[in-house]
Parts: C-alpha cells; sequence; structure tokens
C-alpha cells in the first residue's frame, strides 16, 4: 500500500496552475510568482484550514484570489516599464518605430468614464454575489468564477446535476433582482 503524497508536495505540486492563472489575472510574471508564493506559504502554515471540504486546487485558488487583489492594491501606481515579449525581445522595439511613432495604427481604447462604470459594475455584482444564501454563493463562484466544471461542483458538495442547475438558476435570478436594484435601477434614475 503506497502512502499518500504529503501535503507539501500536493500543494507544490499545484504551483503551475496557481502560476498560470495569476498570470492571466495580473498579466505581470513578478507579481504573479509574488502572489503564489504568498499562496503556497500561507497555505503551509496553516494547512488546519483545509477542511477537505472541496478540492486542494479550488482551496488553493481561493487563498490566491486573496493575494491577487493584495498585489492589486499594492502594486496599483506601479507601472512596469521592464516588460519585453516572450521571445526577450524589447517590447518597445515591437510596439514603436524609430520615430516613436506606433508601428500599427491603435484602435480606439474607449471611454475612460466606460472602464469606471464597468469597474463600480463590478463592485456592485461582488457585493450581490455576497448577499446570496451560503451554497447558492459558493455554488455561483466556483461555476461562473472559478470556472469549475459542473461534475467537478456535484462531486464536491455531493450534489445531482439536477440540484446544481436548480441552484444556479436561483441564485441567477437573485442577482438579476439585486443588480436590478442595486446598479440598473440606480442607472436608470441617474438618466
Amino acid at each position: 500500500m503506497t502512502a499518500s503524497p504529503d501535503p507539501f508536495s500536493q500543494i507544490e505540486a499545484l504551483r503551475p496552475v496557481l502560476l498560470k492563472y495569476a498570470r492571466l489575472q495580473l498579466r505581470n510574471a513578478a507579481w504573479a510568482e509574488d502572489a503564489v508564493s504568498e499562496t503556497l506559504l500561507a497555505a503551509l502554515e496553516k494547512p488546519q484550514s483545509f477542511a477537505g471540504q472541496s478540492q486542494l486546487k479550488t482551496w488553493l485558488i481561493g487563498i490566491l484570489k486573496h493575494k491577487l487583489v493584495d498585489q492589486i492594491r499594492k502594486n496599483s501606481r506601479e507601472l512596469s516599464t521592464t516588460c519585453t515579449a516572450d521571445d526577450g525581445e524589447d517590447l518597445d522595439d515591437l510596439l514603436f518605430a524609430s520615430d516613436g511613432h506606433w508601428r500599427e495604427t491603435q484602435h480606439d481604447w474607449g471611454n475612460p468614464e466606460d472602464v469606471l462604470r464597468q469597474l463600480d459594475f463590478m463592485k456592485v455584482l461582488e457585493a450581490c454575489v455576497e448577499k446570496l444564501p451560503g451554497q447558492q454563493g459558493r455554488l455561483f463562484m466556483m461555476r461562473e468564477w472559478l470556472e469549475l466544471e459542473s461534475d467537478e461542483i456535484c462531486k464536491e458538495l455531493a450534489i445531482t446535476p439536477t440540484n446544481l442547475w436548480v441552484m444556479l438558476h436561483r441564485a441567477r435570478l437573485r442577482l438579476r433582482d439585486c443588480l436590478q436594484a442595486g446598479w440598473f435601477g440606480a442607472a436608470g434614475g441617474a438618466t
């Protein structure tokens, strides 16, 4: 009978997955590495926090999300000017001609006020998700934000696929009502 790997090995084996997720979210390799390192350190400092009610990967991603937010706050004013392309070529050389103009015509990046409204919308959405009853909020987060497969969620929570879809449907209805009152109603009243 083979012994299961120690917690350190299991956690370390998930490092590439966490790093990929962090890089996608932060778009900065150094910040992503810092966030993943802090996540692994937090997990190893308090392994008893993992109650085994979800997969280890889900638990670590939950920790990582908080560390990503911390990294964004910490580095919000820092601008990375040392970016390089994947092949090591300087990013400035790829984007700009020798006269300092863009190599390619740039697309309209939109209105900054619209971007701010999107950020405000995300804050309202997060508040609405927090108001969902525990199981519905957890299911919605697992399915829509962590993008876990339905089978994986059902297995973790010991529920049937039908029950999952009913609970997700109810969560979406509650979110719609909350967003209607907290975002669309407010936006509609301001115009």
